[in-house]
């Protein structure tokens, strides 16, 4: 995505296209989310398919592999998209990738916090369509947004997930470098090393932050990359394993089980049933 951000709004007319033509479940390069006003939302992601009826949100991280397909209600469909590169707001994003990590949809209450997040929406949408955009604006109003977001979400959830402003920058460095590295077979040691600390003090924040230690949330993101290539490429297990730091099939087959309950072989062909 060349753009910082990118704005647009999918009204009945355009969803009448895209439900008679899906797109194949996909990835992208940068950040969406999707504000869901009218109308009904069949969202393929953290492999598996909801509905949502709005009002909605749905926030996809970059590289997760998803598809969404419009359904009108009552004759009316309107939602916003906004995608923006990680970089737009990185002092929010890495903490977005923590809150949204394995449960992208929220269901949202109708009534005067949600209607004022569409004013938000429309807000970004008229500055970003000025001659000379202010981004600063733009991303003042997105971390607006998703603060407003998030409010909505402990409602949701009996405990919070507070923040430790002291360990942020370090959480955040991890995930850049894991981001980088994860391919390959390293464990805690080299990102510690990286980092300057020890292993120890990554995993108490990796724990506060996240609740997993370092070498779950690794796993946990092979595991992703996995998912990913087996749904959207036609690549062999044992291709998938060798590009993700597993010499050996067997061996590869044996943690994707022990993670998600089906051999590689197996999921793909749920998901397969799932998606067509």
């Amino acid at each position: 995505m060349d753009q910082l951000i990118h704005i647009f709004r999918i009204g009945a007319e355009e969803a009448k296209n895209i439900e008679v033509s899906p797109d194949n479940p996909h990835n992208h390069d940068f950040e969406e989310l999707i504000v869901g006003m009218e109308g009904e939302l069949e969202h393929f992601i953290d492999f598996k398919s909801e509905k949502f009826i709005s009002p909605f949100v749905s926030f996809v991280t970059k590289g997760k592999v998803h598809r969404v397909v419009p359904e009108i209600k009552d004759g009316k469909f309107n939602i916003w998209v906004i995608g923006f590169r990680s970089d737009f707001i990185p002092e929010t994003t890495f903490q977005l990738y923590s809150y949204y990590h394995d449960h992208a949809n929220l269901q949202i209450q109708k009534g005067e916090n949600f209607d004022r997040m569409v004013t938000l929406c429309e807000m970004m949408y008229s500055e970003a369509n000025q001659t000379i955009p202010d981004y600063a604006v733009i991303r003042l109003l997105l971390s607006t947004l998703f603060t407003m977001i998030e409010s909505e979400r402990k409602k949701t959830n009996s405990v919070e997930k507070p923040f430790y402003n002291t360990q942020n920058i370090t959480f955040k460095n991890f995930l850049k470098i894991l981001e980088e590295n994860f391919r390959r077979p390293l464990g805690v040691e080299f990102y510690a090393e990286k980092l300057f600390m020890s292993a120890r003090n990554l995993n108490l924040i990796c724990h506060n932050i996240l609740q997993k230690s370092v070498s779950e949330i690794i796993e946990t993101r092979k595991l992703i990359e996995a998912k990913n290539l087996l749904i959207s490429t036609d690549k062999s297990i044992s291709e998938i394993g060798f590009e993700l730091g597993f010499n050996e099939k067997a061996y590869f087959t044996t943690v994707f089980k022990k993670k998600s309950g089906q051999t590689p072989s197996e999921f793909r062909n749920e998901m397969s049933k799932i998606i067509s």
